[in-house]
C-alpha cells in the first residue's frame, strides 16, 4: 500500500492529467449550462444540478433526458451528491467552483429579502397569528416554497385573486412552520400569519407572483383615546365570548375546526398587528373576502373592533 507522501505525489500527479482531459463544458449540467452546483445522478446515470432536478420534478416525474420514470426516485425525496464529480470540480477547476457557489449566494440572498420581489401566492386570505394550512401541488408553487425554505427566510406573502389586478393590494406575510412532503411531489405545508403588507409593486419570477411591498402598522394612541379603546376592546371581546358560547351548530363546527377563542392580550398595542383573538374572528366569521380585505388593510384597531362589534351585534340578535 502507498504511504501519505507517495498518496499525495499520486493525487498531485492525477490533478495535471485531469485538467487536461476535462474541460468546463464537460462539467455543465446539460439544463441550466451552468458548472454543476450541487450535483446529483439519477438511477438511470444522468447528473444535474439538484435544483435544475428539482424544478424538472416538479413538473414531471421523469429524467429530463432519457425520460425514464424517476416516481420511486422523487418518493424517497432524498438527492444524494455526487461526491466523486464535486472532488473532481475542486481539484480540477477550484476557482470556477468558487465564482459559481458565490453567484448561488447571491441569487439565495436575493430570494430571502423580504421587502423586495417578495413571493406572492395568490390564493386565499390570511391573517396575522392565525395558522395557515396550505396543499401545494402547481409546480410554480411547489419552487416557491423550496427556494423559501433554501434561501432562510422561510416566508412569502399570501394574497387573493381581485378582478383587474393580478392579486389584491393588501396581503399577509406567512411563515412557513413545517413541510410535509407527499410521495408524488405535492406537500402539505403548515404555515401562520405574520405581518400585514401592501403592495406598492407588481412583478413576476419563473411562473410566480412577486411584489415589492411595505409593512403595515396599527397607529398607536394614548391618554384617554387609549383608555376608550380599552373599553371598546373589553366590551367587544364580551360579545365575541357569547358568540362562541351562542351554541347553534353553526358556531359548534367553527370551534371544533379552529379551536377555542384566543385569550385577551393585555397589551392591546404591543403588536403592529393588534391583538390576535381580533384576527382569529375575522377568519371564521362568514364575511366576504373583500370585507375581510378591508379589515386587513385597516390600520385602526378602534375602527376595526368597532366593525366586529357591529358584526356580531347583529349575529346575535339572529334567531337560532
Amino acid at each position: 500500500p502507498l504511504d501519505k507522501e507517495e498518496e499525495t505525489a499520486a493525487a498531485k500527479c492525477t490533478q495535471p492529467c485531469l485538467r487536461e482531459s476535462l474541460s468546463i463544458s464537460d462539467l455543465e449540467c446539460s439544463l441550466c449550462i451552468r458548472m454543476f452546483f450541487e450535483p446529483v445522478t439519477t438511477p438511470c446515470g444522468h447528473t444535474f444540478c439538484k435544483e435544475c432536478l428539482e424544478r424538472c420534478l416538479d413538473h414531471r416525474p421523469n429524467c429530463p433526458l432519457c425520460k425514464q420514470s424517476l416516481r420511486e426516485y422523487l418518493k424517497a425525496g432524498r438527492y444524494s451528491p455526487t461526491v466523486l464529480l464535486q472532488d473532481i470540480m475542486l481539484a480540477t477547476f477550484p476557482t470556477q467552483l468558487a465564482e459559481r457557489r458565490e453567484l448561488h449566494q447571491a441569487e439565495m440572498a436575493e430570494l430571502s429579502n423580504l421587502t423586495k420581489n417578495i413571493p406572492i401566492f395568490v390564493c386565499t386570505m390570511a391573517f396575522p397569528g392565525i395558522p395557515c394550512p396550505l396543499h401545494v401541488f402547481e409546480p410554480r408553487y411547489r419552487l416557491m416554497i423550496r427556494r423559501c425554505q433554501e434561501s432562510g427566510s422561510r416566508k412569502f406573502g399570501m394574497c387573493i385573486y381581485e378582478n383587474g389586478k393580478s392579486f389584491a393590494d393588501y396581503g399577509c406575510m406567512l411563515e412557513i412552520r413545517q413541510v410535509e412532503l407527499l410521495a408524488d411531489g405535492r406537500s402539505l405545508v403548515d404555515t401562520i400569519g405574520r405581518q400585514r403588507f401592501r403592495v406598492l409593486s407588481r412583478g413576476h419570477r419563473d411562473g410566480y407572483h412577486t411584489a415589492d411591498i411595505e409593512c403595515l402598522e396599527d397607529k398607536k394612541v394614548s391618554g384617554e383615546e387609549l383608555q376608550e379603546l380599552q373599553c371598546l376592546h373589553e366590551s367587544t371581546y364580551r360579545l365575541a365570548q357569547r358568540f362562541c358560547e351562542h351554541g347553534d351548530l353553526t358556531s359548534r363546527h367553527i370551534l371544533m375546526q379552529h379551536g377555542p377563542l384566543p385569550e385577551k392580550e393585555e397589551d392591546i398595542q404591543a403588536s403592529a398587528d393588534g391583538p390576535t383573538w381580533c384576527w382569529w374572528l375575522i377568519s371564521i366569521l362568514p364575511l366576504d373576502p373583500s370585507y375581510q380585505l378591508n379589515l386587513l388593510s385597516c390600520t385602526s384597531l378602534r375602527a376595526r373592533l368597532s366593525q366586529l362589534q357591529h358584526i356580531l351585534t347583529a349575529l346575535l340578535q339572529q334567531p337560532p
